[in-house]
């Protein structure tokens, strides 16, 4: 398996002076995914941005786990929903134009 776009959890953690334990609950929340390789633990970069928001809701604004499992949950839905509100809006012109 190649590790060129994964980041060691125990460096991720040293660099940000945050405990290993919160990144273990974020994964048992199911809000990031852990690779296991070599018996080693990885995030993949594509995730940095999601966990380093994370880390500030957690740490600067004082939420805990379970608030920080709404919180991702209800911005998902709203990405979602202003997806579709795009969609839709670039159909309505569609039809609008065929006039």
């Amino acid at each position: 398996m190649e590790t060129k776009d994964l980041i060691l959890i125990e460096h991720f953690c040293a660099n940000h002076e945050i405990e290993f334990s919160f990144i273990d609950s974020l994964q048992e929340f199911g809000l990031i995914e852990v690779i296991i390789h070599e018996d080693n633990k990885y995030l993949p970069k594509n995730q940095l941005k999601e966990v380093e928001k994370m880390m500030r809701m957690h740490y600067d604004l004082d939420i805990n786990m379970e608030g920080i499992d709404v919180i991702s949950h209800l911005l998902k839905r709203i990405h979602n929903l202003q997806d579709e509100v795009r969609i839709t809006q670039n159909k309505l012109r569609l039809y609008e134009n065929e006039d």
